[in-house]
């Protein structure tokens, strides 16, 4: 018996939090190469357990548990272990990709900042946007890129724009969660008591030029993490094409969603066109 056991195990469950809580993301990285699948679940672990401290822990002192999980986050990279299974892969991934670690704190701020904020004026929803999504997009560009210091500069810019644009559809998709039930506006300058189409196609235009930026991005990835990529994009630009194709009254009412028979569908494509080199 030895350490390695734990190594897996932690690995083990990064990837099954990644598993219960998004379909879409555990296909995308289903199809990345061998080595970038245990880091990126490692990634992905970590975010979704701080996410869901401060979004979801109703009943617990959120302040003081994302407070614990910020200390016990840099005791993990200081130390290299933890017995904290996700904390611990997540720690191991990124002292190996030596990942800034002013992209962990980004992250934990802007997690701590929905505890607080329930309006957006246009600078704290960039640094919101940064914080949430585009720094997950570095960390993971850090494990595509495996030392490349020169690829990691040349495509961050990409990898920003790719992460805004899921953190903004997930708004335009959550308006009924963060708005009505938690009372969240994110989106600054908005009045979503009189949320119309032209202020919805402003917001639309922002998002489709992130995507645009993205894309081109994606193309420059090596091969072994360009697919998985790809097909996270095409759900979301999926989703996001779903969004624009409906009423703005409808978004304040439900939550719209892409059936999982979508998401194969959406996932041979994707592997299809990859493999033809049609995108």
């Amino acid at each position: 018996m030895s350490i390695s056991l734990y190594h897996h195990t932690a690995n083990e469950c990064s990837e099954l939090v990644t598993r219960r809580y998004s379909t879409s993301f555990s296909l995308g990285i289903r199809m990345l190469g061998k080595a970038y699948r245990k880091p990126i679940y490692a990634i992905y672990g970590f975010v979704r357990v701080a996410d869901e401290i401060v979004d979801t822990f109703h009943d617990y002192d959120k302040k003081t548990l994302i407070e614990e999980f910020e200390r016990d986050t840099w005791l993990a990279i200081e130390r290299g272990i933890s017995t904290n299974p996700i904390l611990h892969a997540f720690a191991r991934t990124i002292n190996k990709y030596h990942i800034d670690h002013q992209l962990v704190v980004a992250f934990l701020e802007s997690m701590k900042m929905d505890l607080y904020n329930k309006k957006y004026d246009a600078a704290l929803y960039d640094q919101y946007i940064y914080g949430s999504a585009e720094v997950v997009g570095l960390m993971c560009l850090k494990v595509f890129c495996d030392g490349s210091h020169e690829m990691y500069e040349r495509l961050k810019s990409h990898a920003r724009s790719l992460g805004a644009a899921f953190q903004k559809v997930n708004f335009l998709r959550d308006l009924k969660d963060d708005y009505a039930d938690r009372g969240r506006v994110y989106f600054p300058n908005v009045d979503f008591s009189a949320f119309d189409e032209h202020t919805k196609k402003q917001i639309e235009e922002d998002i489709q030029r992130d995507f645009d930026h993205a894309l081109a991005g994606i193309r420059q990835l090596p091969e072994g993490s360009r697919i998985g990529v790809y097909l996270a994009y095409k759900y979301y630009l999926k989703l996001f094409k779903k969004i624009k194709a409906i009423r703005p009254s409808r978004i304040m009412q439900e939550r719209i969603r892409i059936s999982n028979v979508r998401k194969i569908t959406i996932l041979a494509r994707s592997f299809a066109m990859h493999k033809m080199n049609l995108f």
